[in-house]
């Protein structure tokens, strides 16, 4: 069977014609931005929604401006008092500039990889380990502020960077379990201490008040010889004051 030219034709012209709509015609969700490269040359920034752009002559890039959750790989550091680290990170960070993103750098995902790695390096590389375990706030600013100022050329805002582990060698970690028993100790001794040094000023304060109320002393040694004798199988030997025999010693000493 022979197709005439006429239909062959029309074939033809469909296909192009479908072609043109498929590869002109363009949706954009709303996070994304166009960059259109039109004969080289950068046009205005399309999207999002529906977009025509001209097959061939238009090159259509697509950037997504939604915050991207970057993991920077475990990195060997040495600190500022010499110990060996491996510390990895995760950055926040999005596209703010999409022209600027595409046509600064060539690949601004792998080259804030590349910074944020270079970046851990040094800043943990200054840091002393004790700053690097108990100050992590002040690190990670410090992080955030030297990735952002080298990323924002390229049209990128670096949000968040967090430290997520540093692993620390075996001999360190001992140490410093060590160093917090000592400190537990310390503590433990210090309260001890202050609690005896209480008991001490509450018993100067009875002191002074059963000196100056005999009757006082009296009612407390009662009360000591009614919980002794409490005690089943228990001697107890009472002390006799010597005010109270005086009378009878002296009549004894009259009558010899």
């Amino acid at each position: 069977m022979i197709i005439p030219p006429q239909i062959l034709s029309i074939i033809f012209i469909v296909f192009l014609i479908g072609y043109f709509l498929t590869s002109a015609i363009k949706v954009l969700k709303e996070y994304e931005r166009g960059v259109v490269f039109r004969l080289g040359r950068i046009i205005p920034v399309k999207g999002p929604g529906l977009i025509i752009i001209v097959p061939i002559i238009d090159k259509l890039v697509r950037v997504s401006l939604r915050t991207v959750t970057m993991d920077v790989p475990p990195q060997d550091v040495i600190t500022r008092d010499n110990v060996s680290v491996k510390v990895n990170a995760v950055v926040y960070f999005r596209v703010m500039d999409p022209i600027k993103a595409i046509t600064e750098v060539e690949d601004f995902y792998f080259a804030t990889s590349q910074i944020a790695q270079t970046t851990l390096r040094s800043v943990v590389g200054q840091s002393q380990l004790d700053e690097l375990l108990s100050k992590r706030d002040e690190v990670n600013a410090e992080l955030q502020r030297i990735i952002d100022f080298q990323t924002e050329p390229w049209g990128i805002k670096v949000s968040a960077v967090e430290v997520k582990n540093v692993d620390l060698p075996q001999e360190i970690l001992r140490a410093i379990a060590r160093q917090a028993e000592a400190e537990r100790e310390r503590r433990a001794k210090v309260i001890h201490a202050e609690g005896e040094f209480q008991a001490s000023q509450k018993l100067a304060d009875a002191a002074k008040i059963l000196a100056t109320q005999p009757t006082a002393l009296q009612l407390r040694f009662l009360q000591t010889l009614t919980e002794i004798a409490s005690e089943k199988n228990s001697t107890v030997v009472f002390p006799v004051p010597m005010d109270l025999i005086k009378p009878f010693l002296e009549k004894l000493e009259k009558k010899d």
